[in-house]
């Protein structure tokens, strides 16, 4: 076969499979929608039904059926039930060149029975989509990944350099992250010159390749909690003095709240570049607007208004999640708490964030804690030029950096 350089021969299947899992129009459809189903199908919640392992077995059950080593697959971890998958594909041939490392997750969000109106893990394709929790976040970039390599290596492919797989438990949550637990006990096993991970995409239009979505950076997932406290007495004997009433008027105030429009290099290019393809022209108009140095507060909130992405791009958001108060139906609530979810945007410390919060709740009994100690700041990091000429040459690419966790 022709020689291609890893990066863009992963690129290119990465993308070629996405389209085949919607189309089913190739030899190798079968497979991956086999492949696709069965992590689907296999609870990897943070729940006692959930078991994470079972579906690191799974894959690498099937990798080693594709002749991969039983010396280069490993099924690890700190907990029975959260075990990882990490794969080596050796070159065979002398190189200094560092792997690529093709990471994944494999965990998924808890998804009630009662809230969905079929079984969430049983897959179901539907008037042509895929139902199911994970069939987006990221059972389908798991699957692709095992998929593409299970075909690479039946085509008889040989990488210029390793190649990593690591599928890995508690992304979205849980006491057991992959990622980090390898980072810190196994570094070695996915020490690489870079990552393909989720947090791209693309567009098509007609058939069309549009755009080729890539992340530069990430906001800051970070919880605040929220709580009141109050002496409380007895419900026939009421007064205003009441912390749910506090609780409740300080979110009501913060639910007006819109952070500033804050766009940086990533996101300004990419309302740039995305005007170019949108067949709105309104909307493109708005896209060149915000992309300007000094961005149109309006042409801000029209977009922001008509399309949810657009606004967590611009800026950092704090949304309540979760609400706790009161202990007996006739007395007076001595607590009341909810759980406030920001992402914040890459340069922002968050312990700016907690400061606006409490400007925003404006009431001195509204307590605001940050639940997990941290004060992480993203940034972006650019990519190595060589990695990024290989995988820019394989299509237009926008950037973009707005993360978000999907129920799906």
């Amino acid at each position: 076969m022709p020689v291609m350089s890893v990066a863009k021969r992963v690129a290119l299947l990465c993308l070629s499979s996405t389209v085949a899992l919607v189309a089913q129009s190739g030899p190798n459809d079968p497979r991956a929608r086999e492949i696709y189903k069965e992590l689907v199908e296999i609870n990897t919640t943070d729940t006692p039904a959930g078991n994470v392992t079972k579906a690191a077995e799974a894959m690498a059950a099937r990798l080693s059926a594709a002749g991969f080593p039983a010396a280069d697959i490993r099924v690890l971890g700190p907990d029975p039930r959260k075990h990882n998958l990490v794969v080596r594909w050796r070159t065979g041939a002398a190189t200094s060149r560092k792997p690529i490392l093709l990471l994944a997750h494999l965990d998924v969000v808890e998804a009630k029975r009662e809230d969905w109106s079929f079984d969430p893990f049983t897959f179901l394709e539907k008037d042509g989509f895929f139902y199911g929790r994970g069939t987006s976040d990221d059972k389908a970039m798991a699957a692709q990944f095992v998929a593409n390599l299970i075909r690479l290596k039946q085509e008889g492919f040989t990488p210029d350099r390793d190649l990593i797989l690591a599928l890995t438990a508690d992304e979205e949550g849980g006491n057991f992250n992959g990622v980090d637990w390898l980072v810190k006990n196994h570094k070695d096993l996915i020490d690489a010159e870079f990552a393909i991970n989720e947090g791209g995409g693309g567009n098509m239009r007609k058939g069309k390749y549009l755009t080729n979505e890539i992340q530069a950076s990430e906001k800051v997932f970070q919880d605040f909690h929220l709580e009141v406290t109050n002496p409380g007495g007895h419900s026939s004997l009421p007064v205003k003095d009441n912390a749910i009433y506090h609780l409740s008027a300080g979110l009501a105030r913060l639910a007006t709240f819109d952070f500033p429009v804050q766009l940086n290099e990533v996101t300004r290019g990419y309302f740039e570049r995305s005007a170019s393809v949108q067949d709105d022209p309104k909307m493109a108009a708005d896209m060149r607007a915000v992309a300007r140095s000094t961005p149109d507060p309006a042409a801000a909130a029209r977009l922001s208004a008509a399309v949810p992405f657009y606004n967590s791009l611009m800026r950092t958001t704090c949304v309540a999640t979760r609400l706790q108060g009161g202990h007996a139906n006739n007395a007076l609530p001595q607590m009341a708490g909810a759980n406030v979810n920001c992402r914040i945007l890459p340069g922002v410390s968050p312990s700016a964030v907690k400061d606006k919060l409490v400007e925003v709740l404006a009431d001195p009994q509204i307590n605001v804690s940050f639940v997990g100690v941290t004060d992480c700041i993203s940034v972006i990091q650019r990519s190595p030029p060589t990695v990024w000429t290989e995988l820019s040459a394989t299509s237009t690419t926008c950037g973009r950096m707005a993360r978000t966790n999907a129920s799906a």
